[in-house]
């Protein structure tokens, strides 16, 4: 008997100690969520869209992050965007005979980065976008907060707000930032504020086709480090808390934060930011020609032997390309002294030129290399700075701004005033979109924004607008007016 109890007594503790071993083996492994649908197929959305549940742990990594937080979280804003109600989801029926109510406000929410001590904040396009009122929330202090500019092309917005002596978050360098670094992701994910999650830098100059825009420039750095909802217009920072990306997006496979993060490069976001608030346009820099990415089926149609650069594809009548030499199935190898791997190093190098300035050019043509310099161009042709004009109206609830060259290539005119932040107002009401572009008003031209936006505030009568839809096709209507 006592020998029972003595082969018993082994047995349990060697049973203990194997689920100790076991337990000890297991604790770092991932955990697995068997409830997540099994698909291939694969989203991309910006960072607001998504509803996120999982993250990736850091606890093995290899250096502190306290720093890079305190360096950081202060400068990060929650932004809330106050919207005119959705029409999909209220008419005059709902009043009268649903629910008895009065449509109500739609509230988004986003983050921002504080960039000056007097008040100036970078955030996301899409994070306010079609907002008639935007609030910023700092240190539990609530700020009216004034739109500057934005950038569809880059999905870039700059605020700002009536304060002194603000923690601006330092600037890093998108374009020192290695592939293998360390990140961290600072916004205001599910309300949350100042909410820290870190990652590594997975890859850089990434294109997803997501953003809008007559010019859209995609070379996001793609990261590891979970970007929830509300993370949108948030920081993205290295070790030592300097911003190095705007976050914007989430690659997504099952609905909920599995992939990667997109944030938009630093070197980039400054330079849009600077141009809006110094100009209210982005200066951007125009070299006259249209190019791809060289694919491995493009390189061997074409007896190229490279997959670096990208392929001239089109050259535009007498714009700077022209002028310089170069020609179409060109292959651009480098711009300055930067060698272009692909489309995105190729915007992106082009990102942080002036119009004006001379931008040296290297290529290939049947194999053999060449090279030229480039006078850039800005959009209407020439070579100086453009200061667009513009006329908002909270009565017409848009803004109106005059049509640049490529604009009236595009839609065939002359001239125009083109409405874009349309919200809720005297245009929608209209019946008129983002993107139409007024050319005749009562059979007057339409050439100024402020004398357009000041007359259609006023008008009463007959009103007959004629114009361009965005999407190219002609209109004419008639309104009454009261």
């Amino acid at each position: 008997m006592n020998s029972l109890f003595k082969t018993t007594g082994v047995s349990f503790l060697a049973g203990l100690a194997g689920a100790a071993v076991w337990t000890t083996i297991n604790f770092n492994e991932p955990e697995e969520f068997s409830d997540f649908p099994n698909t291939n197929q694969t989203e991309v959305s910006f960072a607001s869209q998504y509803q996120p549940i999982s993250s990736r742990s850091t606890a093995d990594a290899p250096i502190s992050f306290v720093d890079a937080s305190e360096n950081s979280t202060e400068s990060v804003v929650f932004i809330k965007n106050f919207s005119g109600t959705d029409p999909r989801r209220y008419s005059m029926f709902d009043y009268f005979f649903g629910g008895g109510s009065a449509p109500s406000q739609q509230v988004s929410t986003g983050s921002g980065v504080i960039i000056s001590g007097d008040g100036y904040i970078v955030t996301n396009n899409h994070v306010i976008d079609r907002a008639e009122t935007i609030e910023v929330v700092h240190k539990k202090r609530t700020y009216k907060a004034t739109l500057v500019g934005t950038d569809k092309n880059t999905d870039i917005a700059v605020l700002k707000i009536e304060g002194e002596n603000l923690p601006s978050i330092k600037r890093g360098s998108s374009r020192d930032l290695k592939i293998g670094e360390w990140v961290l992701a600072v916004g205001n994910p599910f309300n949350l504020t100042s909410t820290v999650t870190a990652g590594i830098v997975s890859a850089k100059e990434r294109q997803i086709n997501i953003l809008g825009g007559d010019f859209p420039l995609e070379s996001f750095i793609q990261t590891d480090a979970p970007i929830n909802p509300g993370n949108s217009g948030g920081a993205l920072v290295n070790v030592n808390g300097e911003l190095v990306g705007i976050n914007t997006a989430i690659l997504s496979r099952t609905g909920s934060y599995t992939g990667y993060g997109f944030a938009v490069p630093v070197d980039i976001a400054m330079k849009v930011s600077n141009d809006l608030i110094q100009y209210g346009e982005v200066q951007k820099a125009i070299p006259g020609i249209e190019a791809v990415e060289i694919t491995p089926e493009l390189a061997e149609e074409m007896n190229i032997k490279t997959l670096d650069g990208v392929i001239v594809t089109h050259v535009i009548k007498d714009g700077a390309a022209e002028r310089a030499g170069l020609q179409r199935n060109d292959v651009i190898t480098k711009l300055g002294s930067q060698p272009i791997t692909g489309k995105g190093s190729f915007e992106e190098t082009l990102s942080y030129y002036y119009p004006g300035e001379q931008l040296p050019v290297s290529y290939l043509r049947n194999g053999s290399p060449k090279s030229a310099n480039l006078k850039l161009q800005n959009l209407e042709g020439g070579n100086g700075v453009i200061k667009r004009e513009f006329y908002s109206s909270g009565i017409l609830g848009a803004r109106l701004e005059a049509v640049n060259t490529i604009e009236k290539d595009k839609f065939g005119v002359e001239y125009g005033i083109k409405i874009s932040g349309l919200t809720r107002g005297y245009l929608r009401e209209l019946g008129l979109r983002e993107g139409f572009v007024i050319t005749q008003i009562n059979n007057e031209p339409a050439k100024d924004p402020t004398k357009v936006g000041a007359y259609l505030e006023k008008f009463s009568g007959r009103l007959l607008l004629e114009g361009v839809a965005s999407n190219g096709q002609p209109f004419m209507q008639s309104y009454s007016v009261r």
